[in-house]
């Protein structure tokens, strides 16, 4: 007698028969569209179903849809339907998950999910109707998620809540409230005036006072939730959302309707089709998952292509991989962002930071993370400012890093809110009065009216009040004053144009620093003589050029007109010794 005769058949389906001697008896089958043949399939495609409805949670969901995908769902389709039934009776907890499930197989597999919303709703009117309350309550909450999915149409929400509205109880009473908690927020959404029926239905029945006190305050929170527009109860999760809304099927089946659960789907039939049917699912599995259920069918065509798979691997290894999805530099900044804020003081992170094991040209990254840190707090901390601070001393390329930092912000500092834009001039401001950073950076700035936006002129009034709270405004006044340092100021403190000029001044004396404009007043006091010694100055320049050159053509004429004049003079005495007095002789003194 064969060992598939011995196996005793019944609705059960027989007896317990481990996995490996179940796969080892369909080797040993010879004609695949026996009976013996067609159980032992059907038996593996029960426990292969049930072990994955079993296993599935929020982090696996993906790996569990694709194993299932793997099994013929089509011939399957009653057993699935059960072992999501029994998953959900047995932990309603989990009534989300499995809705989700159901929501991804209903894309692919529609009449799966149009009959397990039959059965659900089978299942309920009978339980309804018994009174039994740990049935209906997974019911009502798997029917609650499968609306969130959008599996089922919120028609059945608002139905299943007038049948238990209608004659209130205190544990229909409780069932309605838990149902629209599960699916208020997607109620909400999509029939917001019928949930305000079923609220003033609620209300009333607050009123009539039949129920007891327990069930009244479960109304009274209800009301609560509702205020805060289902906050606490979001109607999918964000972990549970697999299908777009494009993809989505909605059945829209009612309580009322006349409904056959297809129970025959859940034991063995002889299928006289069978090698075809199996071929039709083939394709179709090939159609949903791609190549990937074929490829351990592919073991000796792979063989023969080892040669060719050698030279490509050869050739890939000597590609350079480059990571283009920054998944490294994602990894990196949340590393960076970790380590600072689980440390107490601003040597402890700097240590850990130090410790870090960090590429090539990852240290700019560093750097910049310690002031996007420091941006994101509510206010300024000095825990920031003091951990750019050791990295600016502990190397001369971190100082330079940062001067580049600087430059960056205050160039896009119009893009930063209030509260950033003063927590990051605050640790430059830091840097600066401790002399952690060189005092250069300030030739970014350029302060006048054209070259400024509001945005930079907070950021310019910020950084300077914080260095003269810390310096003092005398040495402040020093700092601006170096000799050595003038030409790093002249945007900051510009000569070139009494209007900037002008602006400077007003500006510093507006937010309380006129004490360093002493010298740029007394320029600009200075200005109009300026400017009036220059043409002075120009054109003595030029009348001594000019005297310079005509002296010797004068120098010649003069000789000329002397002689002319010594022979006219004597010509010209005569006549005029009548009209000329003589000059008085000198008298001598004896």
């Amino acid at each position: 007698m064969e060992r598939s005769k011995m196996m005793p058949v019944g609705k059960a389906g027989g007896a317990y028969v481990p996995p490996f001697r179940l796969k080892q008896m369909q080797a040993e089958m010879e004609s695949k569209a026996s009976p013996e043949y067609q159980r032992l399939t059907w038996e593996a495609l029960k426990k292969g179903i049930n072990g994955n409805v079993n296993k599935v949670t929020k982090t696996n969901m993906t790996t569990i849809i694709q194993d299932l995908l793997k099994e013929n769902l089509v011939r399957g389709r009653g057993l699935y339907c059960r072992s999501v039934m029994k998953a959900v009776l047995a932990s309603p907890g989990f009534a989300n998950v499995y809705a989700a499930l159901t929501a991804v197989i209903n894309t692919k597999l529609p009449e799966n999910g149009e009959t397990l919303l039959k059965r659900v709703i089978m299942q309920f009117r009978r339980s309804y109707k018994r009174n039994d309350k740990p049935v209906c309550t997974a019911m009502v909450k798997f029917i609650a998620h499968l609306i969130n999915q959008q599996v089922a149409h919120e028609i059945l929400g608002l139905q299943l809540l007038t049948v238990l509205l209608e004659k209130p109880t205190d544990d229909s009473v409780e069932l309605a409230v838990s149902f629209v908690k599960e699916s208020g927020a997607a109620m909400m959404q999509l029939s917001p005036q019928g949930l305000h029926a079923i609220f003033e239905r609620f209300r009333g029945v607050l009123h009539e006072g039949s129920i007891d006190k327990r069930v009244q305050y479960m109304i009274e929170g209800l009301f609560a939730v509702r205020k805060t527009s289902f906050a606490e109860f979001p109607a999918v999760d964000e972990a549970l959302d697999l299908v777009d809304s494009d993809d989505q099927i909605t059945h829209e089946l009612s309580l009322d309707d006349a409904m056959d659960p297809e129970p025959v789907l859940d034991v063995f039939h002889l299928d006289d089709k069978f090698e075809e049917h199996e071929e039709q699912w083939a394709a179709l599995r090939k159609e949903l998952l791609g190549d990937e259920s074929e490829s351990g069918e592919d073991g000796d065509d792979d063989e023969e292509d080892e040669s060719d798979s050698e030279d490509e691997k050869a050739v890939v290894q000597q590609q350079e991989i480059q990571d283009q999805t920054e998944t490294d530099l994602v990894n990196l900044r949340r590393t960076i962002y970790l380590t600072i804020q689980s440390s107490m003081q601003a040597d402890e992170a700097a240590h850990k930071l130090l410790s870090l094991q960090t590429k090539d040209g990852q240290e700019r990254e560093l750097l910049r993370m310690i002031i996007e840190c420091g941006i994101q707090e509510k206010s300024y901390m000095k825990f920031y400012g003091v951990v750019a601070e050791r990295f600016c001393k502990l190397k001369k390329e971190n100082a330079e890093t940062f001067d580049e930092l600087f430059a960056q912000y205050y160039a896009t500092v119009h893009r930063l809110e209030t509260n950033k834009l003063r927590n990051v001039a605050k640790i430059f401001a830091h840097l600066l009065h401790t002399d952690s950073m060189p005092w250069t950076v300030l030739e970014y700035i350029r302060l006048n009216e054209e070259e400024t936006t509001s945005s930079s002129r907070i950021f310019i009034k910020i950084l300077f009040q914080e260095i003269s709270e810390f310096l003092g405004l005398p040495k402040l006044k020093e700092r601006l004053e170096d000799k050595f340092m003038l030409q790093y100021f002249e945007g900051l403190l510009p000569r070139d144009n009494p209007r900037n000029t002008r602006f400077a001044i007003n500006f510093f004396t507006s937010i309380g620093l006129g004490g360093i404009t002493e010298e740029l007043r007394a320029h600009l006091k200075n200005m109009p003589k300026m400017i009036m010694q220059r043409p002075q100055s120009s054109s003595e320049s030029d009348s001594s050029s000019s005297s310079s050159s005509s002296s010797s053509s004068s120098s010649s004429s003069s000789s000329d007109s002397d002689s002319s004049s010594s022979s006219s003079s004597s010509s010209s005495s005569g006549s005029s010794s009548g009209k000329r007095k003589p000059p008085p002789k000198k008298q001598r003194r004896d």
